[in-house]
This record gives C-alpha cells, structure tokens and sequence, in this order.
C-alpha cells in the first residue's frame, strides 16, 4: 500500500501550508513513499478525499481540511493525529508501515516484544 496524502497547492492558509510542508517534509526526510492529491486542483482527488474521511473524523461544519493522510483507502488521521505519532516515536504505526531498523521505533518495539 501507498501512503498518500491530501494536499491544497492553492491553499490561502498559511497554517493548512506549513502543515502540509511537515508532513511532507518528514515523510520525505524518512525516505517513506507517498502519493499527493492535490484537492485543490483536481475535483475527481477532492471527492476521494471526502468519500475516504470517516464521518467521525469530519469537522461538525464544513469539509476535512488538508493534509489528510491515507495508506491505501484507509484513513490514517490528519495533521494532528500525524504530530502525535511523531511526539510518541511511533509514525510508523501510525502510517501502517514496518519501522526501519535501528529507528527509535523499531528500537522501541524490541524492546515491548523483549
């Protein structure tokens, strides 16, 4: 599975931006493959993004902003959700993914199975 992740290129928000570029940035900083939707720009990848956000995880008024993170069709979170698994060394698990070794997570796994 892919790990894609909804964007807005055409984002007016400098918060929605840089959360965006964090996320981004530490998925390509760890070498993890993703895919980009761009909700801004394609209406087919804003009608994913909306069919793919479970109904608890949308926002009371209005639509899920970006960044939404998916592995596959599954969602994963959105910004907050990707920061905590951060906070917790446990990105990995967040994203469905195998830690690599001698990461601070795969660390930490051997030593709960230990």
């Amino acid at each position: 599975m892919v790990i894609i992740v909804c964007i807005a290129t055409a984002s007016g928000s400098t918060a929605i931006k840089k959360k965006q570029q964090d996320v981004l940035g530490f998925l390509e900083a760890n070498k993890i493959e993703f895919e980009e939707k761009d909700i801004a720009a394609n209406e087919e990848n804003r009608k994913w993004m909306r069919e793919n956000v479970p109904a608890d995880s949308r926002p009371a008024t209005g639509n899920p902003l970006p960044p939404r993170i998916f592995n596959g069709s599954r969602y994963l979170g959105d910004y907050d959700d990707f920061f905590e698994a951060r906070e917790n060394n446990a990105v990995y698990a967040f994203l469905g993914l195998t830690p690599p070794p001698g990461s601070k997570e795969a660390e930490a796994l051997a030593k709960q199975e230990a």
